[in-house]
């Protein structure tokens, strides 16, 4: 990630658009781009179809230059939603890691609780049985006293 996030964007300001050719027009490019799409086909290379319009090279690298800067942009918004994405799963990565500490920790203090709560009980029922012998001490000492 680290050579993505460094990567420069060359921008390719000396590009010529399709409509720098004479015989060609982009605009007519898209209309039957989109008649050929509602008939639902297109053709097997939809750039080279294009390219075949361009008379000379020059005009063919300027074409690809600009196609090139479109790929570029396209890229860098990807890159850019891969970066989003990325600090949005280490920012949940880490509060799962949050979350499981606090249930392990939450999990110790349950159990010593419980262990609490089981002595405790223990030493109820040790009272309970001593009170009760003492009740009966009370009554059988009652009984003489009567």
């Amino acid at each position: 990630s680290s050579k993505i996030r460094d990567l420069e964007v060359q921008s390719a300001d000396d590009v010529a658009v399709l409509e720098d050719c004479i015989d060609f027009s982009v605009a007519k490019a898209v209309q039957k781009t989109e008649e050929k799409l509602k008939k639902g086909g297109l053709p097997d290379c939809l750039d080279e179809d294009i390219i075949s319009h361009v008379g000379n090279e020059e005009a063919q690298i300027r074409f690809l230059k600009a196609k090139l800067r479109v790929v570029q942009e396209e890229m860098n918004n990807v890159v850019c939603e891969y970066r989003k994405k990325d600090d949005e799963y280490k920012t949940l990565k880490s509060r799962l890691k949050d979350t499981e500490e606090e249930n392990t920790r939450l999990q110790r203090t349950i159990s010593v609780q419980h262990s609490q709560t089981e002595k405790y009980k223990i030493l109820s029922q040790d009272a309970n049985k001593k009170s009760e012998g003492l009740q009966q001490e009370v009554i059988a000492l009652k009984k003489v006293l009567q």
